[in-house]
């Protein structure tokens, strides 16, 4: 990689060389202010229409522009909040230019460039598109401008911490959402390891936040591969048009009530400052930093509810489930059949356990007395499980670091380096819950842009520090105790027969008049005796002095110890390199309009064989090619097409086209209609991972890993041994509740045997959208739209497990399959037969109350998976609620210095399916409120809120954190500030 930075230098050289002018220098000066009080404007944008240079006003709301081109020239002239100019200057006004501007709030007049990549109103924009400028982030009631995402229509959020949320629209939403794609200045935001954006871990902070372009669905044809569900642009401040001195603090308290019982402190503090030098240099730098205690995940629903033998018990007490596996606490993911330990037989196995057999029973009464008689019932028991607050690290915090160079080359051309850098802990729910300790993102990009090009190259890589699988802690917890996982497990059916022992049943009993009430009692009692045993209380000493020396001292001599698969840690320096140009034909063709543009991507996987097999490395190489014509056909009627090509080196290319009609019916209703297709391919995991995760293995898609652990493979007389693990859950029932065999001919009816596979291939889109977004009295905004999504070849994981050999005849070893490990349990990523589709809508108002500076708005959204039949072996992972509705009312200007805004959010009830669990999401309501107060001679803004203001603990993901109510007051000073 060392010469990918090097070549694309050399190359910016060239064309800055190439297009560079020399010639004599006109001086454009003014003044601007506010037509109603005549006070300057401080930091209004001035640019010349045509051009990539311009300047801003200066605190006297003077400016100045040296430009080398003729005159007559345009200059447009914006600021937030206030109407946009267009001023020509000639020869009689070029030292005399006085521009009056006036504040209004101009529904509907937002210009974007997300959904065509190319200037246009976003009335008239082909698809469904959403736009936050600078004064919606000052206002938003949420406590960060990331969160205030949600107040958008059809949007999802998913919280994975306190400062870690996942974005999602129009369904499938996930703690790591694959099919959406946020871009930051032009950059991939994807953690390369993970290829789903890490929320606004690395993202720009509120002081360099320009505007935010949100667009809803497929959008591949434009940006390639993951553009699936939606994408979003973050752009941040050009250090040109926004500079001087900024900066932000916020102090403030969660945990009011809820999970930890006592209030916690809060902050957030972020610094700007940016410098321009005869509008030919500039520079910005950003530094800021959080902290908190994070929410609690504090879920104990049981995984395995639907085995408790005891739900149906009214004698039973509290009729609590020997085999209960919650997914907020740790260790409980191992677990033992007891009815499977009549097969144990062999040396080692729990019957040699001498010790106990004496000392509980009486001469002649042994274990295996009641083992062999049938006693040992289809109950599941797990091992000890500890709150994850005692093992995740919940100490949230993040420091983010960014910078700008700018430098304009001429008129035309800007060369331009940007870093952002993001460092802090965190928590995250994938497969198992993950504790994001010391974790780091590093994104460095180099660009050149002209008023119709670009050419840009960014290179993002990640460190997982400290990063551990929370599970996986604890099971080395409980490996640290006596004797063990196993010990514990294999001494549980002693105690468990001993208490049968002591209520009076003897192994000559018929083991079915043994009642669910006794069996209780005997789960009691053999979890008292095996906890006096094997003692260790989460949080004690003991508890925390072994967790100390898995979890603590991670480095040795420098190198890392305790990763995986002996220990909990990851080891990943996961790296993504990224090249990308576009050019604009609008400067040679005017009666179409054409653009062009293709990139280059490769990802070099590093995990040190503690995620991926990529111990000998490996490289993922991406390209892509695209086109997009635009054209009024007629009047008032434009239609926007584009092709896009692209080809991973790992699959087949993917063709993707797109369609669009917008018709503009009275300059004010606009009409559109659009097919759209998208694609993802298979991550960086689904290809290549091979994670040991204790209970199962999960595996890329690809063949290499189908032959390494002879997935689909054979007996030596061609009977089948791999089968699928919903067929294996039925074989298991059948033997554990009528004790049967293994070999039992009504139990292996029940297998299935994998018979064939394909490689995991890239997941497609097609998408039917019909919109309609109008300004109605110049007051009502009324935005409308539809969608109908058809998935093929959807993406998802075929789990199954492979059944040893009998050493005789080479026959199938059934008795292999009653446990499953790491060593013979598999989840591999593969693509579902079945088409999957989903539809939906979703309607949005604003409505201006005129110069009183009132709005009101709302929106509603509607979506819905069809026809899909779930099973165990599969996850769709729709996760959307069908219904949910966002309302707000706010003021900017309540009076000359005091503004407020007021959210109100709901969403219903719905069902989350995904690797870590399923289960229902409860309806929730939150409240949002927010009231600011100008401070003119201190430049500084106060702002007092509270983000869930009503304190309505709430969840947004199967075992995710359980959320309450943030109470804080921020002030922000702006040399900018009029």
């Amino acid at each position: 990689m060392r010469y990918f930075y090097k070549r694309y230098f050399l190359l910016l050289v060239a064309l800055a060389i190439g297009v560079f002018e020399a010639s004599g220098q006109t001086v454009i000066t003014g003044k601007i202010y506010d037509i109603k009080t005549n006070q300057p404007l401080i930091g209004v944008n001035v640019l010349v229409k045509g051009y990539t240079f311009g300047t801003v006003s200066d605190f006297d709301g003077n400016f100045k522009i040296s430009v080398s081109n003729a005159l007559p020239l345009t200059l447009d002239i914006s600021y937030i909040g206030y109407g946009k100019q267009e001023i020509e200057v000639n020869e009689t006004n070029i030292n005399t230019i006085s521009i009056a501007m006036e504040e209004e709030i101009l529904l509907g007049q937002e210009v974007v460039v997300s959904a065509s990549k190319v200037e246009e109103n976003i009335l008239q924009s082909p698809v469904a598109i959403e736009k936050l400028d600078a004064l919606d982030i000052q206002s938003t009631p949420a406590d960060n401008y990331y969160k205030s995402l949600a107040n958008i229509k059809g949007v999802d959020i998913t919280t994975n911490s306190i400062n870690f949320q996942v974005v999602n629209t129009r369904g499938f939403g996930n703690t790591g959402n694959t099919r959406f794609v946020q871009l930051v200045d032009g950059m991939d935001t994807q953690a390369p390891g993970l290829n789903f954006p890490v929320g606004n871990l690395n993202g720009p902070s509120e002081l360099d936040i320009e505007s935010l372009e949100l667009i809803s669905g497929a959008s591949s044809a434009l940006y390639g591969p993951n553009a699936v569900n939606g994408i979003l642009l973050i752009n941040s401040k050009n250090a040109f048009e926004y500079q001087g001195l900024s900066a932000y603090a916020k102090s403030g308290v969660n945990h009011i009530g809820g999970p930890r019982s006592q209030p916690a402190p809060l902050f957030d503090a972020s610094l700007r400052y940016a410098k321009a030098f005869n509008n030919k240099f500039a520079f910005k730098v950003n530094g800021s930093y959080s902290q908190a205690i994070d929410w609690y995940g504090n879920s104990d629903a049981d995984r395995n509810a639907a085995q408790n033998p005891f739900k149906d018990c009214a004698e039973c007490g509290e009729r609590t489930n020997p085999g209960e596996d919650k997914p907020n606490y740790m260790g409980d993911e191992a677990g033992l059949n007891l009815n499977l330990l009549r097969f144990s037989t062999g040396a080692g196995s729990w019957q040699t356990l001498a010790s106990f057999g004496p000392a509980i029973f009486e001469p002649g009464i042994t274990a295996w007395n009641y083992a062999s008689n049938g006693f040992l019932p289809n109950h599941v028991v797990t091992a000890p499980s500890y709150h994850e607050k005692y093992i995740v690290n919940y100490n949230a915090r993040n420091i983010k670091a960014s910078g700008g160079l700018y430098y304009r080359i001429n008129n035309k051309i800007e060369l331009s380096y940007l870093y952002n850098g993001g460092w802090g802990t965190s928590v995250y729910t994938g497969a198992q819950r993950y504790s994001l300790v010391n974790f780091a993102v590093h994104q460095h990009r180099l660009q050149i842009k002209g008023d119709n090009f670009y050419v840009r190259a960014y290179s993002t890589t990640e460190n997982s520090g400290d990063a551990f699988i929370a599970e996986f802690a604890a099971k080395k917890i409980n490996d640290e105790r006596s004797g063990g996982v196993t010990s514990y497990l294999t001494s549980y059916p002693i105690f468990y027969l001993q208490s049968l022992y002591k209520q009076g049943i003897l192994p000559t009993t018929n083991p079915s008049s043994v009642t669910l009430a006794q069996q209780y009692k005997a789960h009691e009692y053999a979890r008292t005796m095996i906890n006096n045993q094997f003692p260790l209380d989460e949080g004690s000493d003991a508890f925390n002095t072994i967790k100390n020396g898995i979890i603590n001292g991670v480095k040795t001599s420098g190198a890392k110890k305790n990763v995986v698969p002996e220990g909990p840690y990851f080891n990943d320096n996961t790296s993504l390199y990224h090249i990308e140009g576009q050019y604009n034909f609008k400067n040679q063709i005017k009666w179409l309009e054409l653009l062009v543009g293709g990139n280059v991507r490769l990802f070099n996987l590093n995990s040190n064989g503690t995620v991926f097999a990529d111990s000998a490395g490996v490289l993922i190489k991406e390209f892509g090619a695209y086109a997009q014509v635009g054209k009024n056909i007629v009047k008032n009627l434009k239609v926007t097409a584009s092709l896009r090509y692209d080809q991973n080196l790992n699959f087949n290319g993917q063709l993707n086209p797109k369609m669009a009609l917008v018709y503009t019916f009275k300059n004010n209703h606009n009409f559109r209609v659009s097919y759209q297709t998208g694609f993802r391919n298979p991550t960086t995991q689904d290809q290549y991972i091979d994670l040991d995760i204790i209970s199962a293995r999960l595996l890329g898609g690809l063949p290499q890993f189908y032959e390494k652990y002879n997935i689909r493979k054979e007996s030596s007389t061609g009977i089948p041994l791999t089968y699928t693990q919903e067929s294996i859950s039925k074989f298991k029932e059948a033997i554990f509740s009528k004790n049967l065999s293994p070999f039992h001919p009504d139990a292996v009816k029940e297998l299935i045997p994998l018979t064939a596979y394909t490689t995991v291939q890239p997941e497609e889109i097609q998408s039917f959208e019909f919109g309609y977004k109008s300004i109605i009295a110049r007051d009502l905004l009324i935005d409308f739209s539809y969608y109908y999504n058809n998935f093929n070849n959807f993406i998802s994981t075929n789990n199954v497990q492979i059944a040893g050999e009998l050493p005789t005849g080479g026959g199938v070893n059934y008795s292999s399959l009653l446990s499953g490990s790491a060593n013979n349990s598999f989840q591999i990523t593969t693509n579902l037969k079945q088409a999957i589709q989903a539809h939906g809508t979703s309607l949005g108002f604003n409505y201006s109350f005129g110069r009183s500076g009132y709005s009101v708005y709302g929106n509603w959204s509607w979506n819905k998976l069809l026809g899909v039949t779930k099973t165990e072996d599969n996850i769709i992972g729709f996760n959307t609620p069908e219904n949910k509705f966002n309302i707000g009312v706010g003021n900017r200007k309540l009076t000359e210095n005091l503004g407020f805004g007021i959210t109100y959010r709901w969403q219903e009830r719905f069902y989350w399916d995904s690797s870590f669990g399923k289960g229902y999401i409860d309806p929730f309501g939150t409240l949002d409120l927010q009231a600011s107060y100008k401070l003119k001679f201190l430049k500084s803004i106060v702002k007092i809120g509270a983000s869930n203001a009503l304190n309505t603990y709430y969840v947004q993901s199967f075992g995710g954190p359980t959320i309450g109510g943030i109470y804080y007051a921020s002030i922000t000073f702006d040399q900018s500030i009029n």
